[in-house]
C-alpha cells in the first residue's frame, strides 16, 4: 500500500503515534519455565513441558489426544498423511484461507477444490461445498475464520453423505465453540496454530487434535519420523524401529515451556481480547453503518475467541485510501487472504475469476485492525480516534 498525504483530521495526530498491528506479549512465567526446562536437561521434543501442554489442551478441548507440532502447517500435513490422500483424491477447502490449508494436501498429490465463503461470517459456504462434492472427494476442510465457527452440523452431513472426512483448520479458533462444543472437536482431525499472531503463542508452533481414537497410534508414529519411539519412551516396547512414513514434527521443549505459560494465563489474555473486540464494536458501530462499512458477524450459536476484528469496505479503493491514512497517522492495519483459486498455483488447479465471487469481493475490501492482548487502552483509544477522523 502506498503512503498517502494527510487529509482532514489526520493533521491533528502527532508523528510519534505508533499503534502496531500486532505485538507478541509474554504472559508472565515464560522465562521461568524456559529456565526450568534447561535445568530438567531435556530440550528436544516430548519433554515434560510438551506433555503438560498435551494434557492441558486435551482438558480445554475435551479431545482424546492433542500432539504439539512445529507449526499449524505441519499439523495439517500430518492430517493429510493420516488420511492417506493422494493422486486422484479431491479435497474441498475455502478459497479464502492461508496457503497451508491447500499445500498440506497438494503435497500428497491431492487436487484442491476451492469453495466460496458465506457473505456474513466469511466462513466456508456449506451450500457451495455440497455443490462441489464428487465421488473423488476424500476430505472437507472448514476454516473457522476469525475463530467464528463454520456451520458444522450442515458440513458434517455433507461429509457423511459424501463419505468424506472432516479436517478442521482451527488456526484461529482455540477457545471458540459452536453450539457449546469446542471448535477443533468436530472433525476426525483438527489443526491449531501458536504463531505469534495467535491468541496464545510460542512464536512458531501448532498442534494436531485427534478426535478419532483409531488414528492416535499412527499419528504418534508419523510425527516421530515414522518410528514407534513414543511407545519406547512410555516403556511399552523395549526398542523402537521404523514403522511407517513420517517426518520430524516435534517442537523443542523450550517452545512448549513458553506455550504452557501462555495457556495457563489464557483467562486473563482472553478477557483483554474480549474488551478490545467489544470496544471496537461499540465505538465503531454507528460510524461504520453511516459509511456502509460492515463489521464482523458472530451468530448467536457461536462463541468466538476474539481472535481478530475487521472492517469490510464497500470498495477496494476506499479500503486502500483508509489504510494509507491510518498508516500515515501511525496506526498499522493489514488486509488478509488473497483468493487461492486466482493465485499462480490455484490457476494450475483450474481456478478462474468468478469461481468464488464472495471470496474475490471480500479479499479486496477487508482490513484488519490492531488486536492483541498487550494492546493498551490508550493505544486502542488513539487508534479509534484516528479511525473516526480518517
Amino acid at each position: 500500500m502506498s503512503g498517502a498525504s494527510p487529509e482532514g483530521g489526520e493533521a491533528r495526530h502527532t508523528a510519534s503515534l505508533r499503534v502496531p498491528f500486532n505485538r507478541p506479549a509474554l504472559a508472565g512465567r515464560e522465562m521461568e519455565y524456559i529456565q526450568d526446562a534447561v535445568r530438567r536437561g531435556h530440550l528436544s521434543g516430548d519433554g515434560w513441558y510438551t506433555r503438560r501442554c498435551h494434557e492441558l489442551l486435551r482438558e480445554i478441548l475435551g479431545a482424546p489426544q492433542v500432539l504439539l507440532t512445529t507449526s499449524c502447517t505441519h499439523a495439517l500435513e500430518l492430517a493429510a498423511m493420516l488420511l492417506e490422500v493422494g493422486p486422484g483424491d479431491e479435497v474441498i477447502l475455502p478459497a479464502f484461507t492461508f496457503v497451508s490449508t491447500a499445500n498440506a494436501f497438494v503435497l500428497r498429490g491431492a487436487h484442491p477444490v476451492f469453495a466460496d465463503i458465506r457473505p456474513d461470517t466469511l466462513n466456508l459456504d456449506e451450500e457451495d461445498v455440497a455443490r462441489k462434492v464428487t465421488p473423488r472427494t476424500r476430505a472437507i476442510v472448514p476454516v473457522h475464520y476469525a475463530g467464528v465457527g463454520c456451520e458444522m452440523e450442515s458440513l458434517h452431513e455433507v461429509a457423511r453423505q459424501a463419505g468424506a472426512t472432516l479436517v478442521e483448520d482451527a488456526a484461529h479458533a482455540l477457545f471458540g465453540s459452536y453450539r457449546n462444543r469446542s471448535l477443533g472437536t468436530f472433525g476426525s482431525l483438527a489443526a491449531l496454530s501458536f504463531h505469534e499472531t495467535k491468541n496464545v503463542t510460542c512464536g512458531e508452533g501448532g498442534a494436531l487434535v485427534i478426535n478419532d481414537p483409531a488414528l492416535i497410534e499412527r499419528a504418534e508414529i508419523l510425527r516421530e519420523k515414522g518410528t514407534n519411539r513414543s511407545r519406547f519412551f512410555r516403556g511399552e516396547v523395549d526398542r523402537y524401529t521404523w514403522m511407517d512414513v513420517g517426518s520430524s514434527y516435534l517442537p523443542s521443549d523450550l517452545l512448549a515451556a513458553v506455550l504452557l505459560a501462555q495457556l495457563e494465563a489464557r483467562e486473563e489474555s482472553q478477557r483483554r481480547r474480549r474488551e478490545i473486540w467489544e470496544t471496537y464494536a461499540a465505538r465503531l458501530g454507528d460510524w461504520a453503518a453511516a459509511r456502509d462499512i460492515c463489521l464482523p458477524v458472530v451468530p448467536d450459536h457461536c462463541q468466538q475467541p476474539y481472535h481478530l476484528f475487521y472492517l469490510l469496505f464497500p470498495t477496494l479503493a476506499e479500503r486502500e485510501q483508509f489504510s494509507d491514512r491510518l498508516r500515515h497517522a501511525g496506526v498499522y492495519t493489514t488486509f488478509h487472504y488473497l483468493p487461492l483459486h486466482l493465485s499462480q498455483m490455484g490457476r494450475r488447479f483450474g481456478g478462474r475469476p468468478g469461481d468464488c465471487p464472495v471470496t474475490e469481493s471480500v479479499s479486496d475490501r477487508l482490513l484488519r485492525l490492531p488486536l492483541f492482548s498487550g494492546l493498551t487502552e490508550i493505544e486502542q483509544a488513539q487508534a479509534i480516534e484516528v479511525i473516526l477522523d480518517a
